[in-house]
């Protein structure tokens, strides 16, 4: 079975990585489960994420210096970072990954105490609800989603509180909606220095450069290029306080970066997400301390003069944008069945009677959790090095794969679903 996949051992990650090399790989950027058993399915429940073997047989292969990239949930990353560290890994830094199109898991306490209270409240209205059979019980038939019988959207019932009980906690839940996934960026220890690490094993830095955010416009680059040295591209140094150190030596004469350094906060361009974001509008950056003594210091500082910068719009162009689409989810899946979740054979504890999984939408690529591959192409390309490979034991879909392909790097990946498997092998391949 796994001499069929050229990418993708199929297997249990655990047990895989035995097969890979000591310091046979450069970098691992994966997404493993978030152990919240999400969508009732039983790989999401299985404690393997915070296994500290398995991060410990992920720092074996890894060559020093090499970094992690690992997604986690914002319930459980605490214990995930914990394992990576408790393996070895030295935690370098968080990345946070911010987008709109969360789904709140919130329990409605008012209907609650209703429910326990056994009574039920009056109808007021009613909200369009999501598709299902007309050959069932609604939400309670057997029959729902099966192949062949049609499907029709319902309005489901807006039902006032009941109880008094229930109508002092009406508009009470349990749970925010979700919006961001933490990123673990992880660094296994150097051999020697870094310089001597990166001469040695190619890995132990960053990509910045190739990871910078293009400047959208002239002014953009202006404002933010401002910020380093003077207005006139002088000599001296931007500061001359010693508050952080000594930047005497600093000569800004040739700073002219492709793009604004690559930040610990990537979000999705949604507009949910830009809406957050303050327009910041063309003005004066007001030198509050020009001149005079910095902090209490003895030594007078010369004056300063204000910087003006003629940039605007809003502070999300300071941050990379990554967005998920149908087209980016199912390249290379042609001869592939398209399916609802709640319709395929399930061994795996796919959690067909879940809400989520009564869409009227067969989806090709039915992975419950695919990363953009943009994103990925950023996360891969963040902390590989020229020519190298990357490693995911928790390929799923194979988001990371097809991201170190068009990046030109090597992959390998691992995952335990032939299904899942056999799907990433194809999207892999296509962009190949």
């Amino acid at each position: 079975m796994v001499a069929e996949f050229r990418w993708v051992l199929v297997g249990d990650a655990r047990v895989k990585l035995r097969e890979l090399g000591d310091c046979s790989v450069d970098s691992v950027v994966t997404d493993p489960p978030y152990e919240l058993g999400f969508m009732g399915k039983s790989w999401d429940s299985t404690g393997v994420a915070y296994d500290v073997g398995l991060w410990g047989e992920v720092l074996r292969v890894l060559k020093p210096g090499g970094h992690l990239l690992a997604f986690g949930g914002s319930r459980t990353y605490h214990r995930l970072a914990c394992a990576v560290e408790d393996a070895g890994f030295e935690i370098r830094d968080q990345i946070m990954w911010v987008y709109g199109s969360g789904f709140p898991k919130s329990l409605d306490v008012s209907k609650a105490i209703d429910k326990q209270a056994g009574v039920k409240g009056e109808i007021v209205g009613y909200s369009k609800g999501v598709g299902v059979s007309t050959e069932d019980n609604q939400f309670g038939g057997i029959n729902r989603g099966a192949v062949g019988i049609k499907q029709v959207g319902i309005d489901v019932p807006i039902v006032a509180p009941a109880t008094a009980e229930a109508k002092k906690w009406q508009g009470w839940g349990t749970a925010l909606k979700p919006a961001h996934e933490p990123i673990v960026l992880a660094r296994k220890p150097l051999d020697g220095t870094v310089a001597e690490n990166v001469l040695r094993w190619s890995t132990g830095a960053i990509n910045i450069d190739g990871c910078r955010v293009e400047f959208v416009s002239d002014d953009d680059k202006k404002e933010s290029t401002g910020k380093n040295q003077h207005e006139d591209f002088g000599t001296e140094p931007m500061t001359n306080n010693t508050v952080y150190g000594d930047y005497s030596m600093v000569k800004p004469t040739n700073y002219n970066p492709p793009g604004r350094w690559p930040a610990n906060f990537i979000h999705d361009g949604s507009d949910d997400v830009l809406e957050l974001f303050p327009d910041t509008k063309a003005g004066i950056a007001v030198r509050r301390n020009s001149g005079g003594n910095t902090f209490g210091g003895t030594s007078p500082k010369p004056p300063m003069g204000d910087i003006g910068y003629g940039d605007s719009g809003s502070a999300a162009r300071f941050f990379y944008c990554a967005k998920a689409n149908k087209t980016d989810r199912n390249e290379g899946l042609d001869d592939f069945t398209a399916k609802r979740d709640a319709d395929r054979v399930r061994d795996d504890g796919v959690g067909g009677d879940n809400p989520r999984n009564r869409s009227n939408t067969p989806k090709v690529n039915h992975h419950p959790t695919v990363k953009p591959t943009a994103l990925m192409r950023y996360l891969v390309r963040l902390i590989t090095p020229p020519d190298g490979t990357v490693l995911d034991p928790f390929t799923g879909s194979g988001s990371t794969g097809k991201a170190a392909i068009l990046e030109g790097f090597n992959f390998i990946g691992i995952e335990q679903s032939d299904e899942y498997a056999r799907i990433a092998e194809a999207r892999i391949k296509h962009v190949e």
